[in-house]
């Protein structure tokens, strides 16, 4: 069992949400356009190659671990796409599954082998293809007044080794540019900004779709740990909703 496993059904209903607003704009941004085709890599539930596809012709994702691909099967079926599942790690992909003028990327990138991203990229990617590394995230700007409680929450339920894993993968998303360097550059980013209402129960479970607290990670600590941030963060909040300032990115990676 993949240590997402346990976090597969509760991943697309609780982690910040990539608006459509977004995939607009990223795709006003990069010109696509029915013909072209793109793969996601570590897709989990599915949530970029399913807001890609409305403007993309071909869509291919990717993930190794099967009840993210099974809970990606029950999101390409509810919105009626057409969409490639492959279950694979992208490194294992095969020789004959093309080439895409997308290859995007969300919140995995900091599971794959740094070396092998270039020669990756290289293969996967059509002459003229680009890369998207994209991310839906809290604001840290001081505007979302509880993600200071959250995050100590967070940081005192979860699994230390775990923990230390998901700050190396921000810093990952972050060097981008030196990862790839020198074949690619990576110095274009699209960001998007919308606020949502979202409850204290459910900031509580989102705690949950961490690999670091997961429920496999935190056994029967979970009703505890339910229990304790929902007590940090009814402060904040307004009859147990708070405001939630999500920024969306995409680092757009293109050849030199």
């Amino acid at each position: 069992m993949g240590r997402f496993a346990t976090t597969a059904l509760l991943y697309e209903q609780f982690r910040p949400p990539y608006p459509p607003v977004f995939f607009r704009e990223v795709a006003e941004r990069l010109v696509l356009e029915k013909s072209d085709a793109l793969i996601d890599l570590g897709t989990g539930p599915a949530p970029l190659a399913l807001g890609f596809a409305e403007y993309v012709g071909r869509v291919v994702a990717v993930d190794p671990e099967p009840s993210m691909l099974q809970a990606a099967r029950e999101a390409v079926k509810r919105a009626g796409r057409d969409v490639m599942l492959v279950q694979s790690r992208a490194e294992d992909l095969p020789e004959d599954i093309g080439r895409f003028d997308v290859v995007s990327i969300g919140r995995a990138l900091h599971w794959f082998d740094e070396s092998a991203l270039v020669p990756l990229f290289e293969r996967l990617l059509a002459p003229s293809g680009v890369v998207a590394v994209c991310a839906s995230s809290s604001a840290t700007d001081g505007r979302n007044t509880w993600l200071e409680e959250y995050t100590a929450a967070r940081r005192a339920w979860s699994d230390q080794r775990l923990w230390s894993q998901s700050r190396s993968g921000k810093r990952g998303h972050r060097e981008l540019s030196s990862l790839l360097h020198p074949t690619f550059d990576a110095a274009e980013m699209i960001r998007v900004e919308t606020t949502n209402e979202i409850g204290v129960a459910d900031l509580a479970q989102r705690m949950l779709t961490y690999s670091s607290s997961s429920p496999a990670a935190l056994g029967d600590k979970v009703e505890s740990m339910l229990r304790d941030v929902e007590a940090r963060l009814m402060p904040f909040s307004r009859h147990g909703v708070v405001t939630e300032i999500v920024v969306s990115t995409a680092q757009i990676a293109r050849r030199r």
